[in-house]
């Protein structure tokens, strides 16, 4: 397992405090593990979150080996997130109308199908309010102070006093030494940081929907198709994913919960919110829409049909063209997580990404000290932004693949149907990437070296992105232009695997 704890775990009180204070704005998976690793690395943290509480609920998301890692240090959570990851889980694969074209294997299997070690995998697909517990119980055994109902407006910084801020719709002032906007897509903070990134409508949503699985029980027939794997430990939790024309979907069975998804065109009800429920109805009226001659499964439209009321969730995909412009202008303010970059569904990376941002900056602020914090967070920009970009555009690729299967390779070989995660994000360690590059980063800085050549030959400083990729900048609207035209979603030079 490769979150217990080893020679290299450095829990809480192995860094001196840096005397740094820290204002998170959002309780996301960016926000609460900023939180954790600037506790862990010695600075004083607070943390702002509009809400009345931690929000827990969701269905499930893909937790990448690169974001997982930092658990070693945290032997508690450690223990948690073994004991509600997913143990000898399987996969199976079918066409949209129910044809099965992939059996069930173990997720084992396929990894050594696929050369990779079992016993570290990628990463695994995860339980929203499991997550979330499972950080929050944490964040209160550290006594971390996280004031709730407080919505921010406006964000500021005030290079004279090296202090940074958030105004809150209540008139507030809330200051620290630097201020960490975790707070999602359309962040105030973007107005001050000149990251605002105009929101493209993609046409597509996801439907999505998460329920206690005693409600299969009304259909014997759909609670015995939808039942678990038997395996060797008895029954065992299976993925099952559904490939359609411009569309895919995707089930997951657990012990005490089902999981359905469902890419979809556009209805008109949908909305880039997590509490915007429709009902069943409305979905069964236009799921078949757009897939050609062939209906989807009538036992997918019978499990449709058993989700309980103000279940589903209709969310919209929007695009956004990714922004270099993280930090305000003095680097007092920074955006992680999806205040900074937002992720398709399909990526796989939208959760892995938010962990790192916080993990990578959480560092950097420990390695510059309290005397360097612009220093820091222009550095930590820069070991994030080319990653993030071409984890963003890897996103389109493998919707692609999952909307336009081509089956005839798929028979020949079943890592067709498979979304690329590549050894370059899930090797990844942002936190010894961090001490490992901060210095040379720094130093490319100083002497003005582009973002897109930082990692040249003869820098010193390795790739975090694929071997051998060029930045260029690229535009949603390229990418959107090829897809509607049938073309390929062109990766650019590199090894992307």
């Amino acid at each position: 397992m490769p979150y217990i704890q080893d020679e290299n775990s450095k829990p809480v009180g192995s860094y001196p405090n840096t005397g740094i204070d820290v204002l998170i704005v959002g309780t996301g998976l960016a926000g609460l593990t900023a939180a954790l690793e600037c506790v862990r690395k010695g600075h004083n943290v607070r943390v702002l979150e509009r809400n009345d509480d931690i929000n827990t609920a969701g269905d499930m998301y893909f937790m990448g080996l690169s974001a997982t890692r930092f658990f070693k240090h945290w032997p508690d959570m450690a223990k948690e997130f073994h004991d509600i990851s997913l143990h000898n889980c399987w996969i199976e694969t079918f066409k949209h109308d129910g044809t099965p074209m992939i059996e069930p294997k173990k997720v084992s299997d396929r990894l050594r199908d696929a050369g990779l070690d079992p016993n570290t995998p990628p990463g695994t697909f995860q339980m929203r309010p499991l997550i979330y517990k499972m950080y929050v119980n944490q964040v209160q055994k550290l006594g971390v102070k996280i004031q709730f109902g407080k919505k921010v407006v406006d964000y500021y910084e005030d290079a004279a006093r090296g202090k940074a801020g958030c105004i809150t719709d209540q008139g507030e002032k809330h200051e620290a030494d630097v201020v960490i906007a975790a707070d999602g897509v359309g962040s105030k903070s973007q107005k001050l940081v000149g990251g605002q990134v105009r929101a493209m409508k993609s046409g597509r949503a996801m439907w999505r929907a998460a329920f206690p699985i005693e409600h299969l029980d009304k259909d014997p027939k759909v609670k015995e198709f939808f039942r678990m794997q038997k395996g060797e430990t008895g029954d065992e939790p299976i993925v099952r994913t559904w490939l359609g024309p411009g569309t895919y979907a995707m089930t997951l069975t657990r012990p005490d919960t089902m999981i359905w998804i469902m890419n979809h065109d556009v209805t008109g009800s949908e909305k880039e919110s997590w509490s915007n429920t429709i009902p069943s109805e409305e979905v069964l009226a236009n799921m078949d829409k757009g897939v050609g001659p062939q209906p989807w499964s009538s036992m997918y439209k019978d499990l449709i049909k058993l989700t309980p009321p103000n279940t589903i969730v209709n969310f919209e995909l929007f695009w956004r063209n990714p922004q270099p412009k993280w930090a305000s202008p003095e680097g007092l303010v920074v955006n992680i997580g999806d205040a900074a970059h937002s992720f398709l569904p399909a990526s796989g990376n939208g959760a892995t990404q938010a962990i790192e941002d916080a993990i990578c900056l959480a560092s950097c602020l420990q390695i510059g000290g309290r005397d360097k914090i612009p220093q820091s967070v222009r550095a930590h920009v820069r070991m994030r932004f080319i990653r993030n970009a071409c984890a963003q555009k890897l996103g389109f690729s493998n919707a692609e693949l999952l909307q336009d299967t081509d089956w005839t390779k798929v028979k020949l070989d079943p890592r067709r149907a498979q979304p690329k995660l590549p050894s370059w994000i899930f090797n990844h360690d942002p936190e010894q990437y961090a001490y490992d590059v901060y210095g040379k980063v720094v130093e490319s800085m100083e002497k003005g070296v582009k973002l897109e050549d930082m990692c040249d030959e003869g820098s010193g400083i390795p790739p975090n992105y694929p071997p051998g990729y060029k930045y260029e900048p690229w535009k949603i609207e390229d990418v959107m232009e090829d897809m509607r035209a049938g073309r390929p979603v062109v990766l650019a030079p590199g090894n992307w695997d």
